[in-house]
């Protein structure tokens, strides 16, 4: 008879069986977003277990966005924010040692193909936010940390102009590991500011105008610049994405 063969049975602990129980209730759409599932002790009633493995188990719904409370402690299903999936995703990737240059690989294909799409389907609405946007970095040059989260946010809503939700949950973590990054690139390069904001308005001018192609092709050389910046900072493309961008990661928990 063969040795080791089979792998150990794991038998998961009450309350991740509570928390996988309700998951798979919503994701069979038995349950739908704003819906209530009831209280604690409602749960404690039909799970046939004590109180701390059924708040245990919500605990971890709540962490992961798939459940909130409303009145009277009753308990709701939610979507999950793309804050709190992309902060999970980043944290994954960083632990996962990716390099600058696979992210930056992934921003190459990504970027250009998200704004196209912007392109065809901005509303005037989000225009509007981007014009605003544009207007907080020109007078927020010298803060190199709004402008980092300008930055960010600035792409967001490029992503979600896109009007595509797989778009917009592919950039959010991309996002996350860049905002670091180019803080250090503002330090490191006097002109990127100024590069970053000159970029931004040719972008959006191409946005209002829907113009698929000249839109595209300042995402490419925002892209491309971002590289030279990176380069110019001493960071090793090859190497593992460093521990401050992790630490910022960590730090997002107070807001999340």
């Amino acid at each position: 008879m063969k040795q080791n063969i089979f792998e150990k049975i794991e038998i998961l602990p009450a309350y991740r069986q509570v928390a996988d129980a309700i998951e798979a209730q919503i994701m069979k759409g038995e349950i739908k977003p704003e819906e209530p599932i009831g209280t604690e002790a409602d749960l404690v009633a039909q799970f046939g277990v004590n109180r701390s493995t059924v708040r245990e188990g919500i605990r971890l719904l709540e962490q992961s966005g798939m459940l909130r409370r409303g009145e009277k402690r009753r308990l709701y299903v939610s979507l999950p924010g793309y804050d709190k999936l992309a902060t999970r995703i980043s944290r994954s990737l960083v632990l996962h040692k990716v390099t600058f240059r696979e992210l930056v690989e992934t921003l190459e294909i990504l970027e250009p193909n998200t704004i196209a799409m912007a392109a065809k389907n901005i509303t005037n609405e989000q225009l509007d936010r981007m014009a605003k946007n544009i207007e907080q970095t020109e007078e927020l040059l010298e803060d190199r940390d709004m402008l980092s989260k300008l930055d960010m946010e600035y792409h967001s809503l490029i992503a979600e102009a896109a009007d595509n939700k797989v778009f917009l949950l592919a950039r959010e973590p991309a996002g996350l590991l860049i905002y670091p990054a180019t803080q250090y690139i503002f330090e490191a390069v006097p002109e990127a500011p100024s590069r970053l904001l000159d970029a931004h308005k040719k972008m959006f001018e191409a946005l209002k105008t829907k113009d698929v192609e000249q839109a595209r092709t300042w995402m490419d050389k925002h892209v491309r610049d971002f590289v030279k910046g990176l380069l110019r900072t001493g960071a090793n493309l090859d190497g593992p994405i460093a521990k401050p961008h992790l630490d910022h990661l960590l730090s997002l928990d107070t807001y999340l």
